[in-house]
């Protein structure tokens, strides 16, 4: 492990918290919305987050996530970890094993060995990829239903969740498995209507989850109050996370570009995991 960078904030830190992962989509959208007076991020990945990234009062470390050791000592004085790491789409059996599966076990490891009490865990709507619409109750899709994954990729993410559900009824942990949407700057697919989560919201529900007063184990949609969304956010207003943002605003270029959307037989629309559904298992992308 390599430390590439140290507090240089004037400021004692009051809350602590651990991003792995920081390097990457997710963690560029992250990390300056969590950025605050007060907080100290530290910032774990394989390679150096981009200079855009980072805000004075950030530590940087270089490390794996498969790597027990190096985990256990990048928990230490942490009060949560948000754990955003691992392969981020389909790829062979063997990666998703042990960057989805193992890794989070080591994380999930060194977070109980170092005493920190709490993990929000990045998981993914592919975790539950062959659900319908239509399939859902009037409230929308349970955040909670069981898995349903469309790939590998997608099973390392349900595998992902019961780890956080064993250490959360072993140890007592609060862990949270957030099943993500399209979160990114704005929609740019049809599916996008349904599934965003734009960044500001991303950075809302993350806050929501580290400020949940003893949540024990849960799990929750990461989406936007997007207008047609079919997907619950009661499991994330339960938190404390009240959604601003819709999709709805970039609707009519998009259905301008690629026509009106029909999820009730649109195969690539009418299931949650998509065309990654017809993807054949451990195909890259």
């Amino acid at each position: 492990m390599t430390r590439t960078s140290g507090h240089r904030g004037g400021e004692a830190a009051s809350e602590r918290i651990l991003i792995t992962g920081a390097a990457g989509r997710a963690g560029a959208l992250l990390v300056p919305r969590l950025a605050r007076p007060g907080r100290l991020l530290t910032l774990l990945d394989q390679r150096r987050p981009e200079p855009a990234v980072l805000a004075d009062g950030e530590d940087v470390l270089l490390a794996s996530i498969t790597d027990l050791e190096a985990m256990t000592h990048a928990c230490r004085g942490v009060d949560a970890v948000v754990h955003l790491a691992g392969q981020a789409w389909e790829a062979s059996f063997g990666d998703v094993l042990r960057l989805n599966v193992e890794g989070t076990r080591c994380v999930l490891e060194a977070a109980h060995r170092a005493g920190v009490s709490r993990v929000v865990l990045a998981s993914s709507h592919h975790a539950a990829g062959f659900y319908r619409y239509g399939q859902h109750p009037p409230g929308g899709l349970p955040a909670g239903v069981p898995g349903r994954p469309d790939s590998y990729y997608g099973w390392s993410k349900v595998a992902g969740e019961s780890l956080g559900q064993l250490y959360a009824d072993e140890h007592g942990m609060d862990v949270i498995c957030v099943r993500i949407g399209g979160w990114r700057e704005a929609p740019h697919r049809l599916r996008d209507l349904a599934l965003w989560l734009s960044p500001d919201d991303g950075a809302r529900l993350v806050e929501a989850c580290l400020a949940a007063p003893s949540p024990g184990f849960r799990m929750v949609w990461g989406i936007s109050r997007n207008t047609r969304r079919w997907f619950s956010l009661a499991e994330g207003e339960a938190l404390g996370y009240y959604p601003k943002d819709d999709a709805e605003v970039c609707a009519a270029a998009l259905i301008a570009e690629h026509g009106e959307p029909d999820f009730a037989t649109d195969p690539h629309l009418n299931r949650l995991g998509g065309p990654m559904c017809d993807v054949p298992l451990g195909t890259p992308r």
